[in-house]
């Protein structure tokens, strides 16, 4: 129960990540955050009875530089649904497939870099997608921070859609 996940959210609500129940409890109680939703789930000590928190806010803003999902096979399979993002497959096993070849100039990076089946990767080799005639699904881009908490780290509970703005 204290590992439940809590969503953290900063002073004007932006969400800054996921923190445990017990994290969010002791920063409750240390006058740093205040709860927004609760859960229906109670924590007892020998004097107190307290309910577990879902959401808490940060009673200070503070500034966060601009943070990154960090590069690497997994976050782009995430990324892409583990999805062949050339013919939709969504049956692995997959790779990691640079849209322009490395050879040509391609680097590694979140806007060239796709989850790919085997057989597609194969199949364009060390083409481009066009020079292979295969067609890109959906434009690899690098995936923001919320975006990260929506998918990565998954929704906990109804009430944390509006402030990860999916609604």
């Amino acid at each position: 129960m204290l590992n439940a996940k809590v969503l953290l959210l900063n002073q004007n609500y932006e969400p800054l990540t996921v923190v445990t129940a017990r994290k969010a409890i002791v920063l409750e109680f240390a006058e740093k955050v205040d709860v927004v939703e609760r859960r229906d789930w109670w924590v007892h000590s020998q004097h107190l009875r307290y309910p577990v928190p879902s959401i808490v806010r940060l009673r200070r803003f503070i500034h966060i530089p601009y943070k990154r999902v960090e590069l690497t096979r997994r976050n782009i399979l995430r990324r892409d649904g583990y999805r062949c993002q050339y013919c939709n497959s969504t049956k692995g096993p997959f790779t990691i497939d640079h849209v322009v070849p490395k050879t040509r100039g391609g680097s590694d990076t979140w806007e060239n870099l796709v989850c790919a089946c085997v057989e597609c990767n194969s199949r364009k080799g060390n083409r481009t997608p066009e020079q292979a005639n295969l067609r890109i699904a959906k434009q690899p881009r690098r995936p923001s921070h919320l975006f990260f908490i929506q998918h990565f780290i998954g929704i906990q509970e109804e009430g944390w859609k509006p402030y990860l703005f999916m609604n």
